[in-house]
């Protein structure tokens, strides 16, 4: 691996792990108020065709990154679901 695309491997891991913050806000707050499902539906949707891309052309950078991105989303979306019924209540 080049020093491209290690520096690429390294931001974009970063960048990917934004929804980590977003994860531990829901589950520290129990709530999802004024969180757009459709938003991070999409935003869901793309990271796990770019990891499904990265995956067929074999590339780590974008494996890895898209990676993070998956498992972060997915959580936001789990707790999505999880806590939304408590706010109709």
């Amino acid at each position: 691996m080049n020093e491209l695309a290690i520096a690429a491997t390294i931001v974009g891991t970063l960048a990917s792990a934004a929804y980590f913050p977003q994860a531990y806000k829901i589950w520290k707050r129990k709530s999802v108020e004024d969180l757009s499902l459709p938003t991070f539906a999409l935003f869901f949707l793309s990271i796990v065709v770019w990891l499904f891309y990265g995956i067929s052309m074999n590339n780590y950078p974008i494996m890895i990154g898209n990676s993070v991105a998956t498992v972060g989303s997915a959580i936001v979306l789990f707790l999505y679901f999880k806590y939304k019924k408590r706010g109709k209540k």
